[in-house]
């Protein structure tokens, strides 16, 4: 592998995989402190309430799969973190409650979202050569990274936030039939991602060019 190749590579890393990164952490980071807001501890006790990565990284989800997607140039990646604890016996409102922690998550990628399409605006104003267009690249990744999380974590299946968000909404019967079977889920839901990729990718890329059509609108206003 010579150096070109190398820092090719570091330079996807930069623009792909740190943008992950940070929005898989404030993700988890999201649900512990909706988690506290409402009574439950366990994240903060547990050294979860926090945006370093190390404590929310999963080996394989965080780590491994992602990179080599980036490294190996696969088109759709695929990353996960470990699951923030939460005790629901500390809630008043267990069920009700539940939903509060499990949409902070996909709403926490919302606002990074939208933060990141107002940071772009600012960078589009610079327009400043190489520097501006990295910036407006890592940007754009950032945008596009956390619409796909909060997509993607609203499907309404075991282990994602989605479940947890409908599960008020459903009999108690069917909410103890997909705890149940959480793992079952879980191997089904990897199979899906690989076939769905490019189905997410729609809601994901409507959104991403609307957010950025406001940057250049937020540039133009500025100029």
């Amino acid at each position: 592998m010579d150096q070109q190749t190398l820092m090719d590579i570091g330079f996807k890393l930069t623009m792909t995989f740190i943008p992950f990164l940070f929005a898989l952490c404030f993700h988890e980071f999201a649900h512990g402190l909706v988690a506290k807001w409402l009574g439950d501890n366990t994240a903060e006790m547990a050294g979860r309430l926090s945006l370093n990565p190390v404590v929310h990284a999963d080996p394989i989800g965080t780590w491994l799969l992602p990179i080599l997607a980036i490294v190996f140039r696969i088109p759709f990646f695929f990353g996960y973190a470990k699951p923030v604890p939460v005790n629901s016996r500390n809630l008043k409102r267990p069920l009700q409650d539940m939903f509060w922690i499990a949409l902070a998550g996909p709403v926490s990628n919302m606002l990074l979202a939208f933060v990141g399409a107002i940071a772009l605006g600012f960078v589009l104003v610079m327009n400043s050569g190489g520097v501006g267009n990295a910036l407006s690249l890592l940007l754009k990744n950032f945008i596009v990274i956390n619409l796909f999380l909060a997509i993607f974590n609203m499907l309404p299946v075991h282990p994602l936030d989605g479940a947890k968000v409908i599960a008020p909404f459903l009999p108690i019967r069917w909410n103890m039939w997909l705890e149940q079977n959480q793992r079952q889920l879980s191997m089904m839901l990897m199979f899906a991602v690989l076939l769905m990729g490019p189905v997410l990718a729609l809601p994901v890329d409507w959104a991403a060019q609307h957010l950025m059509r406001c940057s250049v609108l937020i540039a133009e206003l500025m100029v």
